[in-house]
């Protein structure tokens, strides 16, 4: 049963956060506003929790309710400082109240991270967005790719990729990879004897078999692996979720002769001033770590707490896709270094023209009429391995994570908004998408007042 719960809500996932980036969307293109007047409209004397009615009703009723432990949320305009609000405690057995420096796992919002490093090697001239992968990584030069999606790895069933994968695939889940939280069948059970899985959730024994088992022990073997699967797609021509973002991380390796961990801590995560954001939790800030919970039947259940999480452990390797631990305060600060087009406190991590391409549709010519990322009649194109919106949506950037939290910025009004909670999975509430619509709401009042 456990199973079948877990399966059915990843299967779900790309659905209900693409209605979540839908709704925010709608909301956000109704703002009357830009950059320019969140500036003026903000004096820091006015920033506290009553400016945010909806979000803090939102978050109230569902620890009040006792369905979340705590939930933090951050929202800030341009380049502003951010307000914080938040209740509820790290766990359902006490312990502190949450706040911003709280610590989450953040999972796939660690993607548009990874996607940001990527710019900076285009950025730097270390590689190039159409680049074939094999250049960089020879041992996906001949990749084969199966007739019938999920089906028999056998040579019936298996054809000559059409193109080779390029950067672009990889950043826009287009180069045709697995996942074993998307995947069923042969394809799945391969990937998880390869240790080819897509993050650390817990020392339970369930949940690693979900999950896909024991990760290769590095981003080497990671990749060297991968290359030995079958594709589900012919690359460029469908939008197909997967572990092109962890392979990501493996390409900077090679490119930039640096560990991925310590490409990103010297040129993203320490220049932004994001602190609290590791793939490992240090013993002295367990006592900042939050507690997940697997939903069973409505029910609350312990899946990873901070005195024994997996978070403590040093991982097999930096998972470039869903691996990050984080606070509300770093993430804002994330946001707001793209809301500043690379730039925050005076301190230019990225160039503008890396902050546009990679918050930009970054989607290959070569896609079917139906092959991409879409959902009520809006799609969306993958800049940098994160959402970036169009239509309705034109402007929004971020990603959602598995265990409930969300991470958006409008790169049009400036706008950034942070969600923390840790529950999984993330589908089984609707977190994801009221979040979004609850900020907008009291944008909105902002600017009518």
């Amino acid at each position: 049963m456990q199973q079948q719960l877990f399966s059915l809500a990843f299967s779900r996932r790309a659905a209900l956060r693409s209605g979540a980036m839908l709704g925010a969307g709608a909301a956000f293109s109704a703002l009357p506003f830009g950059p320019a007047a969140f500036a003026q409209d903000l004096p820091a004397a006015h920033r506290a929790a009553s400016r945010w009615p909806a979000v803090s009703r939102f978050i109230r009723s569902y620890v009040d309710d006792r369905r979340v432990a705590g939930m933090v949320a951050g929202m800030g305009f341009g380049q502003t400082a951010p307000d914080f609000v938040s209740a509820g405690s790290r766990t359902f057995e006490g312990g502190s109240a949450v706040g911003p420096d709280t610590l989450f796992r953040i999972y796939s919002m660690t993607k548009p991270i990874t996607g940001m490093a990527m710019m900076m090697c285009i950025d730097d001239g270390l590689i190039s967005l159409d680049q074939p992968l094999h250049e960089i990584l020879p041992a996906f030069r001949n990749m084969r790719v199966q007739k019938q999606y999920d089906g028999a790895i056998t040579a019936d069933n298996l054809e000559p990729a059409e193109r080779h994968i390029t950067i672009r695939h990889l950043l826009t889940h287009t180069a045709g990879l697995g996942y074993t939280i998307v995947q069923n069948g042969p394809l799945k059970a391969a990937y998880s004897r390869a240790g080819l899985v897509p993050f650390s959730a817990s020392r339970m024994a369930i949940a690693q078999d979900l999950l896909g088992g024991t990760p290769a022990p590095s981003l080497a073997a990671f990749a060297d692996r991968l290359a030995e699967m079958p594709l589900v797609r012919q690359p460029g021509t469908r939008w197909s979720y997967s572990v092109a973002t962890d392979l990501l991380g493996r390409v900077i390796e090679v490119v930039t002769g640096q560990d991925f961990d310590t490409f990103l801590q010297e040129r993203i995560l320490g220049p932004v001033g994001m602190d609290s954001t590791s793939f490992r939790v240090s013993r002295q800030d367990a006592g900042r770590l939050s507690a997940n919970y697997f939903l069973m039947g409505g029910f609350p259940v312990p899946l990873d707490l901070p005195g024994s999480s997996i978070f403590l452990d040093e991982p097999a390797f930096p998972f470039g896709g869903a691996g990050l631990v984080s606070s509300a305060r770093d993430y804002d600060r994330f946001l707001r270094m793209l809301a500043g087009y690379g730039e925050i406190d005076g301190v230019r991590v990225m160039s503008e023209a890396a902050v546009r391409l990679g918050t930009s549709d970054l989607f290959p010519e070569t896609l079917a009429a139906n092959g991409r990322f879409s959902a009520n009649g809006l799609t969306f194109g993958f800049g940098a391995a994160g959402l970036t919106g169009q239509g309705a949506a034109a402007g929004l950037f971020g990603w959602f994570g598995a265990a409930g939290t969300v991470g958006l910025v409008n790169m049009r009004a400036g706008l950034r908004h942070t969600l923390m909670t840790q529950y999984m999975p993330a589908e089984n509430y609707d977190i994801q998408a009221r979040f979004p619509l609850a900020v907008a709401e009291d944008a909105m009042a902002m600017m009518a007042s």
